[in-house]
């Protein structure tokens, strides 16, 4: 009997290429893929439901997990998923609904807020509604599928693109989630799952973007330069020190801190 590794993913565009591999290649049969939203995708790694998931790098931090190196989610300039809109002037914020999927982004619009206008806002976390979460705070991000299918130039607020300041920030890439998983992990087996499934679904991206845009409500125009021009899975060199920076911005601790380039 094959033993199946117990794998969580993100139901988002970005992690298709990811999963593609476990999902239609010579990786399937080896997994077992659920999906979740980034913050109950760490959820998923602490209490066991799954051996390494798709987890945002500010979990990684806060729970010191273990880093299966090679590929994850980040961008180089603007990403376009990671929206930040505000009401208000940008140094009059003092509430900020966001977008409860993932706690990385929160952080990075922290960091943004405070270094770049000097304010703190008080955040709570909400369910992507754009409308609602601005009019019951000063501003509001969105992320993911939900951020992608909105036009921000159709909204008549102030709006930031927080891989676009996050670049202008530090001039590095900002990485969003890794596969990360307990202390521990058999690195090398999961490894070979993790960058073989990628290489199937890097292959195959003409397929992603007609297969996965309709049904996402995103136009094919826009997933193709998405998953092309603004998503980055390869995480080398550059995104570790990007990671690093990010962590030390918003005072997290992480395993690619404590292991150097293990990432």
């Amino acid at each position: 009997m094959i033993h199946r590794r117990q794998i969580g993913a993100v139901n988002y565009l970005n992690t298709v290429p990811l999963v593609w591999g476990m999902l239609h290649g010579p990786q399937k049969e080896g997994v077992e893929l659920s999906f979740s939203i980034p913050s109950t995708c760490a959820a998923d790694v602490e209490n066991g439901r799954v051996e390494i998931g798709l987890v945002p790098v500010a979990e990684i931090a806060r729970r010191d997990l273990e880093i299966v190196p090679g590929v994850g989610i980040s961008c180089r300039g603007a990403v376009r998923s990671i929206l930040l809109f505000a009401r208000v002037p940008w140094p009059k914020i003092r509430t900020l609904a966001a977008d409860l999927s993932s706690r990385t982004s929160v952080e990075l619009a922290r960091v943004i807020l405070r270094e770049k206008y000097g304010v703190t806002p008080e955040i709570s976390l909400r369910e992507p509604a754009l409308d609602k979460m601005l009019s019951e705070a000063d501003a509001a991000l969105i992320i993911g599928d939900p951020a992608l299918q909105v036009n921000p130039e159709g909204y008549p607020f102030e709006w930031l693109d927080l891989g676009a300041e996050w670049f202008e920030l530090t001039g590095l890439p900002m990485v969003f989630a890794a596969w990360a998983g307990k202390a521990g992990l058999p690195i090398a087996e999961l490894q070979a799952i993790t960058l073989g499934s990628y290489d199937h679904g890097r292959a195959a991206l003409d397929r992603i973007i007609d297969q996965e845009h309709p049904g996402r409500g995103i136009s094919k125009e826009l997933a193709s330069k998405y998953l092309r021009r603004h998503i980055f899975y390869e995480i080398g060199p550059k995104e570790q020190e990007g990671w690093q920076a990010f962590l030390e911005l918003a005072d997290l601790r992480s395993a690619i801190v404590e292991q150097g380039t293990s990432v």
